[in-house]
C-alpha cells in the first residue's frame, strides 16, 4: 500500500475519531498499529535490537502518546506523518533510556517506511525537506538535526553549538517556522 493510499484510508478515520466516533478510532488504531509495529521492529533491528517485546513496548508508548496528543494534530497535515513522528520520538526516547544512541538510525527513507516502498511523491517530499533544511543557516540546521532528528536534548545541542539553551530554543523554533514556510510555498507551486 502506498503512502497516499494509507493516508486516504486513515485520514477520514482519524477525523471521525476526533469528532467522537469510537469505532473509527479503534479501526484507526488497529491499522496504524500494524504499520508502526513494522516500522519499530525495523528500526530496532537496525539499532542492534530485535526482540519483539521491545517493539511492542515502544508501540504501546507511541499509541498512548498518539491518544494523549490528539489535540496537537494539524488537520491540514497528513495523519500518517504525524503518527510516524510521534512513534519516532518514542523510539528515540526508548533508545536513549536504554543507553543506546539514536543518531545511528537511518533518516533518509524512514518517514516513508511506514507505508512500505517509497513512491514518487515520497521521494519528492524527502527532497523538499532536504531543500528546506539546506535553506537554513548552518548553525540552525545543526541544532535541528541534533534535537529533532538525533534526539539529543536542547541543552546538549546548545552546548555543542556554543550557545545558551534559551538561544538554541529560539533558533530551533525560528528554523522550524522557516522550514514550514518554505514547505508551504513548495506545496503551492504549480504541478
Amino acid at each position: 500500500m502506498s503512502l497516499d493510499e494509507l493516508e486516504t484510508q486513515l485520514r477520514p478515520l482519524f477525523l471521525a475519531a476526533l469528532a467522537g466516533d469510537g469505532a473509527a478510532y479503534r479501526l484507526f488504531l488497529d491499522t496504524i498499529s500494524v504499520r508502526l509495529r513494522a516500522y519499530l521492529r525495523r528500526m530496532l533491528a537496525r539499532a542492534g535490537r530485535s526482540e519483539p517485546s521491545e517493539a511492542e513496548d515502544v508501540l504501546q508508548e507511541a499509541l498512548l502518546a498518539l491518544h494523549l496528543s490528539q489535540h496537537t494534530y494539524d488537520r491540514s497535515s497528513p495523519v500518517t506523518a504525524w503518527a510516524h513522528a510521534i512513534a519516532r520520538y518514542k523510539l528515540v526516547d526508548h533508545l536513549r533510556r536504554s543507553g543506546r544512541h539514536a543518531g545511528n538510525l537511518p533518516l533518509d527513507d524512514e518517514a516513508y517506511q511506514l507505508a512500505g516502498p517509497a513512491d514518487g511523491g515520497a521521494s519528492e517530499a524527502k527532497l523538499d525537506l532536504e531543500r528546506a533544511m539546506a535553506a537554513l543557516p548552518e548553525r540552525t540546521r545543526r541544532l535541528i538535526d541534533r534535537v529533532k532528528l538525533q534526539g539529543t536534548s536542547v541543552a546538549e545541542a546548545a552546548q555543542a553549538a556554543g550557545m545558551t539553551e534559551t538561544a538554541a530554543k529560539v533558533a530551533i523554533h525560528r528554523g522550524l517556522q522557516a522550514m514550514a514556510k518554505f514547505l508551504s510555498r513548495r506545496g503551492e507551486r504549480p504541478g
